[in-house]
């Protein structure tokens, strides 16, 4: 861990190589909005079914379940922030589980990424970008991939343009250095509301208002839905970038399985992590990076909708809801229907997620009775917080 007052010393240092001291204007960082004359990513005159974001991409903290404090990368909301401010505000701010983006099918959304830079490591010059996992139709100048794309520098902003038209769970990633960037926590979740959202279709004697698809007999109907993340981080591994160490890829071995950035007993805390610290002081400028609980609590009777993604770079997943009924209704952001139009949803005991991959489950407490349930990986090995037992990859699921 590199000590509060070299960390102190390295903050300038990281300003200074975006082109800025702290406190100045940084002109580089400009955020491409519809009807947003300030530059801060919300428009004073909004246009309906405009959507708008902006993204910080640089490093920060963490604090593990067992109370060790994991340097990484990652990504910060810097959206209503003014540009003159956007750097200052960024730096040390990486989340993880990165910032949730929510859609709805037929937007168009503005995503800007501003690149900060590395406070703790000023040495690493790298680019980064946001990949939309699984979309289908992006131009490739804003696919994120190195390879037909291009990446964002530090001091700089880019803005992506992407028309949505396909509803799901997906993903958001870094795909510069992509290894690396995502064993380090460049990670997001995003998921696509449809267009049938907000008309009422009834479904086994009940009405819902809210679907995972455009499934037109709302079989795909939930009453509260849950973005859950399935990741996992290697301690050696973001140890030995922090403290500048040759990086072990071909050992990547992930200690610490999480779902939404953190590890049990943490996923049930409803409430933000507090900023992580060593020796008594904040190491993330004040901010938290930790803000996404993954409680899961519903009335009897109600249907729950997990929209579930692994973005792990080392392993798969198997997770179950002990004592609960799951019904799959799509993957990969398609829903679970054939070409006929037939359903083909199934009922299951678990999910298994590669990297990459999502699934959408509904889980009905119909008939179900109150209490408190796991949602775990049944990867038991993963039920730890690196050698501390009984954490890991576990929240609970309150039915009231």
């Amino acid at each position: 861990m590199i000590p509060t007052d070299l960390r102190r010393l390295l903050l300038p240092l990281t300003l200074a190589a975006c082109g800025l001291t702290a406190g100045q204007a940084g002109a580089a960082v400009y955020v491409q909005c519809p009807g947003d004359t300030n530059g801060d990513g919300v428009p004073e005159t909004p246009t309906p079914g405009v959507v708008c974001k902006h993204l910080g991409a640089g490093d920060g903290f963490s604090t593990m379940a067992d109370g060790k404090v994991m340097y990484g990368f990652g990504f910060s909301d810097l959206t209503g922030i003014a540009p003159a401010a956007a750097i200052n505000t960024g730096i040390l701010a990486a989340n993880f589980a990165a910032p949730t983006i929510e859609l709805k099918e037929g937007d168009k959304f503005y995503l800007t990424l501003t690149n900060v830079g590395m406070a703790i490591r000023p040495d690493l010059f790298d680019p980064h970008t946001v990949h939309f996992h699984g979309f289908p139709n992006q131009a490739p100048v804003f696919d994120g991939m190195p390879e037909g794309s291009f990446g964002i520098n530090m001091g700089a902003s880019v803005t992506y343009f992407f028309n949505i038209t396909e509803p799901g769970t997906y993903i958001y990633h870094c795909h510069m250095e992509a290894t690396e960037h995502m064993q380090m926590g460049m990670l997001g979740q995003l998921f696509v509301r449809p267009a049938q959202d907000g008309t009422s279709k009834s479904y086994n004697g009940r009405t819902y208002t809210r679907f995972a698809y455009n499934d037109g007999d709302g079989s795909t109907g939930y009453d509260k839905a849950y973005p859950i993340q399935l990741g996992s981080m290697d301690h050696n591994f973001h140890d030995a970038s922090e403290t500048v160490q040759p990086l072990p890829f071909a050992d990547m071995k992930d200690t610490y399985a999480m779902f939404n950035g953190r590890g049990y007993p943490d996923t049930v805390n409803p409430a933000p992590l507090p900023t992580p610290t060593v020796d008594g002081e904040s190491v993330n400028n004040n901010q938290q990076s930790q803000k996404i609980s993954s409680l899961i609590t519903a009335a009897a009777g109600e249907r729950i909708l997990l929209r579930l993604s692994n973005l792990n770079v080392t392993n798969y997943y198997t997770v179950t809801a002990l004592g609960l009924p799951m019904r799959v209704v799509g993957a990969g952001a398609h829903i679970a229907r054939g070409p006929g139009g037939n359903n083909l949803y199934y009922d299951t005991a678990s999910v298994t997620l590669g990297g990459g991959e999502t699934a959408d489950v509904i889980v009905d407490t119909v008939g179900v009775a109150p209490g408190t349930y796991f949602l775990y990986t049944t990867n038991l090995n993963y039920l730890s917080n690196n050698e501390q037992d009984f954490g890991g990859m576990m929240t609970e699921i309150v039915v009231q």
